[in-house]
């Protein structure tokens, strides 16, 4: 799906090991660049420098200090990055913290991911809530990923629990997709989410046009770093994942509020 990015960074290793060696200076031979030396600019400096020769052009979305120490955190064409400060190492890698027990973010990621998502309105979205929700999430899906189709089969679970869905559009096959132009049907249709349900239980989309968010919400899904679907954000911003049965949504959410066994019970 974010060919280009992955493309890039497979000629620059392709590059490297094909490259005939250059003469070995001291320094060189001691290591490359030295430890800690993240150039005059600082760490972010030298990330975007060292991105700027893989990927020449590219310009961050989000770029700040990762979860955990000597890398900086980067959200590039939709995908999460972890480079170290000097600009030499780059992890393309989902960490996870143990003590947590969920995907590692920063707080700046979090609050990045927050701002992008409250741009959507509520009208643009469809939604499926109780009468008085304890957590609200928004979920970006697609209506021919099976996992999409397997949390909306339990929607009214999600429900029970306190949980308000508000789904987003992300045909993860792309734009000139027929499942784009069938996710642009269901945000057409004059009973969207009596339309959603449908197209997720394999029923047959009736075709319709007219003036939808589906392109907006896919291009911010690649802003917050939607790789996948369903793809599930929690209300402070926190990407808690793909597909959660309603109960381990519930506790995780729980657990991130401070109300969970691991935050001295709820």
């Amino acid at each position: 799906m974010f060919r280009p990015l992955a493309v890039a960074l497979l000629c620059a290793i392709s590059l490297g090991a094909c490259a005939q060696p250059a003469p070995s200076t001291p320094d060189k031979a001691a290591g490359g660049a030295k430890p800690g030396a993240a150039g005059k600019g600082g760490p972010e400096q030298a990330v975007r420098a060292a991105l700027a020769e893989v990927v020449p052009g590219a310009e961050p979305d989000y770029l700040g200090a990762a979860p955990f120490p000597g890398f900086r955190e980067v959200l590039l064409e939709g995908q999460v990055l972890y480079v170290s400060d000097d600009g030499r190492y780059l992890l393309q890698s989902q960490p996870i913290d143990l003590k947590a027990r969920a995907p590692a973010a920063s707080p700046g990621l979090n609050a990045y991911r927050r701002k992008v998502l409250a741009g959507v309105p509520k009208e643009e979205r469809i939604v499926f809530a109780p009468a008085n929700p304890a957590y609200t999430v928004t979920v970006f899906t697609d209506v021919e990923c099976g996992y999409c189709r397997r949390m909306h089969e339990q929607i009214a679970e999600y429900n029970r629990q306190g949980i308000a869905v508000e789904y987003l559009a992300f045909p993860r096959m792309g734009m000139a997709s027929q499942d784009f132009r069938d996710m642009v049907s269901v945000w057409c249709a004059p009973d969207r989410r009596r339309a959603l349900t449908e197209a997720k239980a394999g029923g047959r989309v009736q075709a319709r046009s007219c003036t939808s968010p589906v392109a907006m919400h896919y291009t911010i899904g690649q802003r917050v770093g939607v790789n996948g679907t369903p793809a599930v954000f929690a209300p402070d911003g926190t990407q808690l994942g793909g597909y959660m049965a309603p109960a381990a949504l519930r506790e995780a959410l729980d657990r991130l509020a401070g109300k969970g066994e691991g935050a001295g019970g709820r």
